[in-house]
């Protein structure tokens, strides 16, 4: 069968890119298709070196910085591309590339990171993040966001199979758009994080963007009224200033440090803190894949990847809400019930979230529903 593979846009070399080149590794043979590639060389090459059919906005003024700015034409462009040369159509979407025109012979199975995220339930959020929550510039955001709801709900019904990449997104793929979907989880690239079992270090870590919706803030703010306990802060960004004004002595904020560095630190960690409410949530698996525990804010992914406390073999410790004291309960529950969480459990349920699991999982779904839709074209 001949297949195609559309990506929203390729710029760097994430979370989302990382679900596509293991999507590749299982149709090799694939097109791909993306708004934009500006991908770097040593990117592409973890695609296999593919480089992608483009549309209309790769050639637009400042498209490889502001493709963002482009949002309005996104829905257009991407029912530009001609699809119908290809068996199977598979979107890795977290924006519009589920929206593709397929035809009734065809079958379109969406990967999905997130609805929209920045169009449905996290609008207001980001809307006050941006200082976009009010004023004449305010309503016309939210005009064309309006519209990018009704573009994006309409071309659900092109979708013959949602995949989601967790329970979480899951809910949010039926509040969204009333379907159901089939979870299977992102890959972490677990083998390069090693287990360590050899005594843990005096320190909690937690690794991350320092943006808002993080949370770092608030863990620094937590640590900072635990002056007994110390904690270390890998990462960069625009909340920088913000976090170093709320560090005590106990905190030390590293900023942005090397692979090396990171991977050790969480080897020797007594536990990472997780404060972001996340689709899915990459570095709370890495750090149970070095054999460290988590102390997580229990919504969103986390729920799915941390085992807490009050289940056999727990990974790590829940807490209920986002605030100072929440953080500051759950790591003092974590020290009086340090005995319970060891290396070997956080290694074995890192392990459910293997690229190998991924490919596995991800080929026998598609080919079990691409052969159940043949034998009925059939009859």
């Amino acid at each position: 069968m001949k297949v195609a593979i559309i990506h929203d846009w390729l710029v760097t070399f994430a979370g989302a890119e990382k679900v596509l080149a293991e999507i590749i590794e299982v149709f090799p043979q694939a097109d791909l298709f993306s708004l934009v590639d500006f991908l770097p060389d040593k990117d592409r090459e973890k695609l296999k070196g593919k480089k992608a059919f483009t549309s209309i906005i790769q050639k637009l003024p400042y498209a490889k910085k502001k493709y963002r700015n482009y949002l309005m034409l996104m829905p257009f462009a991407i029912e530009q591309f001609d699809l119908s040369k290809y068996d199977l159509i598979i979107s890795s979407s977290h924006a519009v590339a589920k929206g593709v025109i397929t035809g009734p012979d065809q079958l379109h199975i969406s990967y999905v990171h997130s609805p929209i995220r920045y169009a449905w339930d996290l609008q207001h959020q980001y809307l006050k993040e941006s200082k976009l929550d009010r004023g004449i510039k305010s309503l016309l955001v939210k005009k064309m966001l309006k519209k990018i709801r009704d573009w994006d709900y309409r071309t659900a019904n092109g979708v013959d199979e949602f995949i989601s990449n967790s329970n979480f997104i899951g809910r949010r793929i039926w509040k969204v758009y009333r379907r159901e979907s089939t979870t299977i989880y992102p890959p972490v690239d677990v083998s390069s994080f090693i287990l360590e079992e050899t005594k843990k270090e005096d320190f909690y870590l937690t690794a991350s963007r320092l943006v808002p919706y993080k949370k770092i803030d608030l863990i620094v703010e937590a640590f900072s009224n635990m002056p007994e306990k110390k904690l270390m802060v890998i990462g960069d960004g625009p909340d920088m200033k913000k976090i170093k004004q709320k560090a005590n002595s106990n905190v030390e904020v590293l900023g942005y440090q090397e692979f090396e560095v990171l991977k050790s630190s969480m080897q020797k960690a007594k536990a990472f803190v997780f404060a972001a409410e996340e689709d899915f949530g990459i570095t709370p698996v890495e750090a149970q894949a070095c054999g460290t525990p988590v102390i997580a804010y229990g919504k969103g992914g986390a729920l799915e990847t941390v085992r807490n406390i009050d289940k056999d073999s727990p990974t790590g410790i829940l807490f209920e809400k986002q605030t100072v004291n929440s953080v500051i309960d759950a790591v003092n529950r974590f020290e009086k019930n340090q005995q319970l969480f060891t290396s070997a459990n956080c290694r074995e349920n890192a392990m459910r979230f293997s690229p190998e699991n991924f490919r596995n999982d991800l080929k026998n779904h598609i080919y079990k529903t691409y052969n159940k839709r043949e034998g009925e074209l059939s009859k």
